[in-house]
């Protein structure tokens, strides 16, 4: 998507084999493009969050494989590698998933020929996870029209943290509809939560809008439900990070409370994601380990004073303690339906095991 009116990716490999990421973290005040050359680069940015959301972390860790076995093609170490890149996020499936396949390949590999394999696969994954989204934005595309079509006027869609481009290696998932359908000549506005504490939402999906020319505007996390009781929002829509075969989807702290409003007025609820977000082995949500991240996220908020200076500043008194969730589980009986790559399912077990049965046809 675009930057300053240039095209980039979340992540890339240039043409001396060099792996690039944009560092999240400094955005929308700077932005950056690092390279990471190591496993424990790898492996710090997607704990630090320089690379951040479900698909662009399992995309990152398959470099991450690469990396590591430039510098060992040894099983043991491959192994190593592996577990030390799940590890730096427990929550996000997409993560496990990732490694875990490349692994398996390339340990059935030649020695000799595991770095290449790596490359192969890791490019592999990256070119997948750009189709798959372009095809949720299909998908999802077609859900704003219906309602375009119904409402005839400009549609207001609510997001909820960064679930844009910034998060997978393009389109996004949750933004993805909302570009197909802006490229169709539909009226779009956005609501952007800014998605406290660490305000993905104010500092990333907004900052991806305007750089699309997409009218959006930044509200603060509690106001969803006031905007839905006024007839201000027509559709909600968010990512996930991992998601149960029955339809339980776990995403970013306070998504819960989104669906909630949303039942309660009438609101359709669609959350956006890839198939490789669906775990398969966990049939309720609350079985899903939730990560707790590092309290000073909530302590102290990221912002640029007058000097122009990037600064961190605290917000909360000294004494007080303060408690970091950083994901909740949404039941699916509170889900419209989940825009995948292969169709719009509704948020049960039969519709979602359809996909690994491969009997996904009369989904689309």
């Amino acid at each position: 998507m675009q930057v300053n009116k240039k095209n980039y990716q979340s992540i890339w490999i240039d043409d001396l084999k060099k792996v690039k990421i944009i560092d999240q973290t400094l955005l929308p005040f700077e932005f950056k493009i690092i390279t990471l050359e190591s496993l424990e680069m790898v492996a710090e940015a997607i704990s630090s969050m320089r690379v951040r959301g479900a698909p662009l972390i399992g995309v990152t860790a398959a470099f991450g494989i690469y990396l590591s076995i430039k510098n060992s093609n040894k099983e043991e170490d491959i192994i190593k590698a592996r577990d030390s890149l799940i590890s730096t996020r427990p929550t996000a499936i997409n993560l496990k998933w990732a490694v875990d396949e490349i692994t398996e390949e390339i340990i059935k590999t030649k020695k000799e020929l595991r770095e290449s394999k790596a490359l192969l696969l890791a490019k592999k994954m990256h070119l997948d996870d750009q189709m798959i989204n372009e095809s949720i934005g299909d998908v999802g595309a077609k859900i704003i029209e219906s309602i375009y079509k119904e409402k005839n006027k400009v549609i207001n869609i609510l997001t909820h943290c960064n679930a844009g481009w910034l998060a997978t290696v393009d389109w996004g998932t949750a933004t993805a509809p909302i570009y197909k359908a802006r490229n169709m000549g539909i009226p779009i506005h956005v609501w952007v939560d800014e998605t406290r504490p660490r305000n993905q939402g104010s500092f990333l999906t907004s900052w991806e809008l305007n750089n699309e020319n997409i009218e959006n505007t930044i509200v603060v996390d509690n106001a969803g439900g006031h905007l839905m009781q006024n007839g201000q929002i027509d559709l909600v829509i968010t990512g996930s990070d991992r998601t149960t075969y029955t339809g339980d989807v776990c995403n970013k702290i306070g998504t819960y409370l989104k669906a909630l409003s949303a039942y309660d007025n009438g609101i359709p609820f669609y959350v956006a994601l890839p198939s490789s977000t669906i775990d398969w082995n966990i049939s309720d949500g609350n079985m899903i380990k939730i990560e707790e991240r590092d309290v000073n996220e909530v302590h102290y908020v990221r912002g640029i004073d007058d000097k122009k200076n990037l600064r961190d500043i605290r917000v909360t008194p000294n004494e007080s303690k303060a408690s970091n969730y950083a994901f909740d589980v949404t039941p699916s009986k509170y889900i419209t339906g989940l825009i995948t790559e292969f169709g719009l399912l509704r948020s049960n077990e039969s519709d979602i095991l359809a996909i690994k049965e491969k009997k996904y046809e009369k989904l689309i």
